[in-house]
């Protein structure tokens, strides 16, 4: 019975370890001067990755550099700057990696439809090579006398064969 109620307990003291973990992310309080503020501020810490976690908006991240960058970005946002103004900012700083929607480029463009158009000319490439194929077929040439000889020795030798196998 004591066994029992020591590995439950311990179970959950690690159940309450492990869920305090969510509490213990990191609340910014900012105050603006009116809530158009608020919402560009709030867009673009959405729409800006941190650079050290990669899969994280600045809004979703507690590391260091996002702290630092909400931080920057709060500070433009409250001196009168513009969203693009921001952006273009974080951009001249950390390149287009910080946008997690990149503006419409040829580069981009090429990235975006490379895998399309390999993926297209595969497919061109494999038709072609299956169009050659069948047309590389030997016509149907009748057989000689000879060749219709050895073909019915042939076929009566595997019939006896198979025969055989069933005997």
């Amino acid at each position: 019975m004591l066994h029992s109620r020591s590995i439950l307990v311990f179970f959950l003291l690690l159940l309450l370890l492990l869920g305090s973990g969510s509490g213990a992310s990191v609340f910014e309080l900012r105050e603006f001067a009116d809530p158009e503020q608020e919402a560009r501020y709030k867009t673009l810490i959405e729409e800006l990755r941190c650079l050290v976690c990669q899969n994280q908006s600045l809004a979703d991240s507690n590391a260091e550099l996002a702290v630092d960058l909400r931080g920057k970005v709060y500070t433009m946002i409250k001196e009168g700057a513009d969203e693009d103004t921001v952006k273009e900012f974080m951009v001249s700083r950390y390149s287009e990696y910080v946008l997690y929607r990149p503006p419409i480029t040829n580069t981009t463009l090429l990235l975006w439809l490379a895998p399309i158009l390999f993926a297209l000319l595969g497919f061109v490439i494999l038709l072609s090579r299956v169009r050659r194929r069948a047309g590389a077929t030997t016509p149907d040439v009748p057989l000689s006398e000879t060749e219709k000889k050895r073909l019915e020795t042939l076929m009566h030798d595997a019939g006896n064969k198979m025969e055989d196998r069933s005997a």
